[in-house]
């Protein structure tokens, strides 16, 4: 008889290791809250951080509020919450335009933050420059169209909305449609309500007539339904269903019934009902936002058939004359960053037709090596008076001049939302505006333009409608950068953003779009190189995302006690986002500023501002005709 041999010893080693990582599991998330307060936020807006900001006035208006700060990155968010002092959350990650998540993640403000300290009015040390133009109004809040007045709950609502999903909040307020079915909703709301009443009356003793009566009703509504989609298709006599219906509820509700079953399916109706509209809502914002960032069919077009053209053309004949002003340094020198053909043709058109004189004046448009071909094709074929236009490959001559920097792209100006809000009057509005800022490829405008003193630089979405020469005859004294002050966002409400780096907390942020930079204090005071050492402090990671929302507090300290104060009145804001600026106000101002999503070179663009953009575009020329960009001139 053979032996039993003894049981087999169990391993312990597969047992310890599952254990392992059930523990390892549990840590992971544990360790995920605690690091949490470095919200990111990820929104489907342009590169645009959020700021939720207290209603400071633009020239220095005392207000309270609270501080909401978004930054661009992995999708992942928290809420900042603020004391004392309003502040700029953590970076954990950035919220940028450009996200890897197309749908936004739902953002909320914290009601209970208390006023922030006084803050007196910025008192500049420098003169503002008076703009020569006539005006009947001044730049302030009064400027806008009178707004509804709303209720505390719209005014949440509006503003939890647009922390979501940003401008596309505006645009569809603006272009709401009429409801057409709204008498098919009223029946879907009855057929609800008989739905979640029926089963609790079949289930009564003596109602058989009641319970008959209110299946008939379900019965007639959905076959009414399953042939409607819009009120016109509803057949003549559902007036007299609707009163049946009504009058069928009214004697349900009535009747003594298990209300926690009725109320359980009224529930989960309110439900599925919240969760189709935010899915609808998610999905128009989505639509939208690829709408404002995609670059319409008809300019890649352009942009393609100029290239192609720029290859199979005979090379056009340069002018040694206007070649010869670009590095003339006492002619008037403007600086365009852009990637977009038309849109630099405007900047280019609306200057030189609003100018006296023209000999002078050079323009020096930096784009990327994708763009550079169209570009020159374009402003090859196209003169605009007696000015000059030089195109630049940015990333050709970066590459040839500072290979350290080789791998950097060319970056247009950064626009980050900035939320202003009001907690004494919760019943205001909160307004929302675009704070637009130099990018990385402003600061190596010197090292490119080496032979320059002076320049101004103008975004592409800016149109000029008054003459810039007095510009050219400011004195900025010992200051860099002549820009339009920001006072609606101070830089002592972004420390946790600017760290324990040095500055004045009182200092206005400031404006890009229209800037006059004096090159030779700027290498005076070494402002390229404090901005690399700025670049190595707030850089984190080197993804682009990180890269653009260093542009904020890079730009701010940068620049810190070197911006000299040009007068409001010389630019409008807004006009690619704000539909309540008046027209008078956009008639008589020195230039504008289509900052925000909406660009008017967009079929989203806003039409009371487009029409100022459209007409300086570049008529008869064939290349436009053929990309169907007729129809923009038309439109």
């Amino acid at each position: 008889m053979k032996a039993t041999p003894p049981p087999a010893k169990r391993r312990r080693g597969p047992r310890l290791a599952v254990l392992a990582l059930v523990f390892c599991s549990l840590l992971v998330p544990i360790a995920f809250l605690f690091n949490r307060f470095p919200a990111v936020y990820v929104t489907d807006e342009r590169p645009q951080q959020e700021i939720d900001l207290p209603s400071f006035g633009r020239m220095g208006l005392e207000r309270s509020g609270g501080v909401t700060v978004v930054k661009p990155e992995d999708g992942s968010g928290a809420n900042a919450e603020t004391k004392d002092t309003p502040e700029m959350i953590h970076r954990g990650g950035i919220n940028s335009h450009h996200h890897s998540d197309n749908v936004p993640s739902k953002v909320s403000a914290n009601p209970k933050v208390p006023p922030p300290p006084k803050i007196e009015p910025l008192k500049p040390k420098a003169k503002s420059v008076p703009v020569p133009v006539q005006r009947t109004e001044v730049i302030s809040g009064n400027n806008m169209k009178p707004a509804k007045v709303q209720n505390a709950d719209d005014v949440e609502k509006a503003k939890a909305c647009q922390l979501e999903f940003g401008s596309y909040c505006l645009w569809s307020i603006e272009h709401k449609e009429v409801m057409k079915d709204t008498i098919v909703k009223r029946l879907k709301d009855q057929l609800f309500v008989a739905r979640s009443y029926y089963p609790s009356i079949a289930k009564l003793k003596g109602k058989e007539a009641l319970t008959r009566g209110l299946k008939q009703n379900i019965q007639e509504h959905e076959r009414v339904l399953s042939e409607s989609i819009v009120d016109a298709d509803l057949p003549s006599f559902i007036k007299s269903k609707i009163e049946k219906m009504d009058q069928t509820i009214g004697r349900a509700k009535a009747c003594t019934v298990d209300c926690s079953n009725v109320d359980r399916k009224l529930r989960q109706i309110l439900h599925m009902t919240e969760d189709e509209a935010h899915f609808h809502m998610k999905q128009s914002a989505y639509l939208y936002n690829l709408g404002v960032h995609t670059m319409p069919k008809s300019h890649h077009c352009l942009n393609m058939r100029l290239t192609v053209e720029y290859f199979k053309s005979a090379p056009l004949d340069s002018d040694d004359s206007a070649v010869h002003k670009f590095n003339v340094p006492d002619h008037r020198h403007y600086v365009i960053l852009s990637k977009n053909v038309l849109a630099a043709s405007v900047v280019i058109n609306s200057t030189v037709s609003n100018s006296e004189e023209t000999e002078n004046v050079v323009f020096h448009i930096l784009t990327d090596a994708q763009n550079f071909y169209a570009m020159k094709h374009w402003f090859g074929r196209n003169s605009y008076r007696e000015s000059a236009v030089h195109v630049i490959n940015y990333e050709h001559i970066i590459l040839e001049n500072l290979p350290e920097f080789s791998s950097q792209q060319l970056y247009l100006p950064e626009e980050f939302r900035v939320f202003i809000s009001n907690l004494e009057r919760p019943s205001e509005k909160t307004r929302m505006e675009y704070l637009s800022v130099f990018s990385h490829s402003h600061f190596f405008i010197p090292e490119i333009l080496k032979d320059l003193k002076k320049v101004i630089v103008l975004d592409d979405d800016v149109v000029v409608q008054r003459d810039l020469s007095f510009l050219w005859n400011i004195d900025m004294g010992d200051k860099v950068n002549g820009a339009v002050k920001f006072c609606g966002l101070r830089m002592g409400q972004l420390r946790n953003l600017l760290g324990k780096a040095t500055y004045d907390p009182q200092s206005c942020a400031w404006m890009s779009g229209v800037n006059v930079i004096d090159l030779e204090k700027w290498r005076e005071h070494n402002v390229t190189e404090n901005y690399l050492q700025l670049l190595k402090k707030f850089q984190h990671n080197d993804d682009e995302a990180s890269v653009r929302a260093a542009a904020l507090p890079i730009s701010l300290l940068a620049f810190e006690h070197l911006i000299y104060p040009l007068d409001e009145r010389l630019t409008i804001s807004g006009l690619g986002y704000d539909y309540a600026i008046k027209e008078e106000l956009v008639r008589n101002s020195v230039s504008l500023h289509y900052n925000g999503n909406m660009k008017p070179w967009l079929e989203l663009g806003i039409p009371d501002y487009r029409k100022y953009w459209k007409r300086f575009l570049t008529r008869d020329e064939r290349f436009m005709d053929e990309c169907n960009l007729e129809k923009l001139v038309l439109s």
